[in-house]
């Protein structure tokens, strides 16, 4: 073998092992942190499971983690669980994407404008303090309780958050940045596009998990009130039939998908701000 096979044999070998290596040690860190997450999770599932057992709580009111997981077998044996899911992650989506549309643009305009701000932002505001609950009886006192009804109350919802940390964003990007622009003949759509979105995405991004959020809070708000399918319609058939084991089943199912939204949205966080030197504690 010539020197040169041999050097570059010699590299790709040590390539290999420093990339084993890396893997090795994401895979560590990633089994340390899932393990420290669910530890307190699992000694609180054992202890209700060993209370209920030794009968020290009524499991007619608090089921134990073995009767929930075995009317949520059932659900997902018949396929119901998976019907109602997707009855309900389809009205969130669509509420989030009208309401959150609108706030988004709505920010935007109202953050890059001062006179577009004092036009729509006091009414804005004053909609906003308006609870869930309160304006919900007349949604549907407009609309009936059909699909129009849930999605719009799911739509108020996710409107607000993405509006305010919207305008927040665009108005706390640093004066600086545009004299900079003023400097490079920065035209005012480049401005726009390659200057205050970018500065103003970790708010952005921070109204989008919150709309997100509401948006499946504002679901359970619809589907408790007058719903025929989804989750929340389960919730209210356990709590008729005084089954306490499908009241659990619903709220867990909207625990769990709501940490997935939740997560998938930091994932995005995490790649699209890289650039951003901030303590990770």
């Amino acid at each position: 073998m010539s020197d040169r096979a041999e050097l570059l044999a010699a590299a790709a070998g040590r390539t290999g092992k420093s990339g084993r290596w890396r893997i090795g040690a994401r895979g560590r860190e990633w089994a340390n942190r899932f393990l420290a997450g669910t530890a307190i999770p699992v000694l609180l599932l054992v202890l209700w499971q060993l209370a209920g057992d030794l009968k020290l709580i009524s499991t007619v009111f608090l089921p134990t983690p073995y009767m929930i997981a075995a009317e949520l077998g059932g659900l997902l044996q018949t396929g119901e669980l998976a019907s109602h899911l997707g009855i309900s992650v389809g009205r969130a989506a669509a509420g989030f994407a009208i309401g959150g549309s609108l706030g988004l643009l709505l920010g935007i305009a109202a953050g890059l404008s001062r006179s577009t701000e004092q036009l729509i932002d006091p009414s804005v505001q004053m909609l906003r303090m308006v609870p869930h609950l309160a304006i919900a009886p007349l949604i549907i006192l407009w609309f009936g309780f059909g699909e129009t009804s849930k999605i719009a109350i799911i739509a108020n919802g996710a409107f607000f958050p993405l509006y305010v940390n919207t305008v927040l964003g665009i108005r706390s990007v640093d004066n600086k940045l545009f004299e900079v622009a003023s400097v490079l003949s920065f035209s005012r759509f480049k401005q726009i596009v390659r200057l205050i979105l970018p500065a103003a995405l970790p708010n952005i991004l921070l109204g989008l998990r919150i709309s997100l959020a509401v948006s499946w809070l504002g679901l359970v708000v619809a589907e408790l009130i007058g719903s025929q399918s989804g989750i929340g319609f389960l919730i209210n058939i356990g709590k008729q039939n005084g089954v306490t084991e499908l009241i659990f089943v619903g709220i867990i199912i909207f625990a769990v998908v709501g940490k997935l939204i939740d997560s998938a949205v930091r994932l995005f966080e995490r790649r699209w701000l890289q650039w951003r030197d901030t303590y990770e504690g």
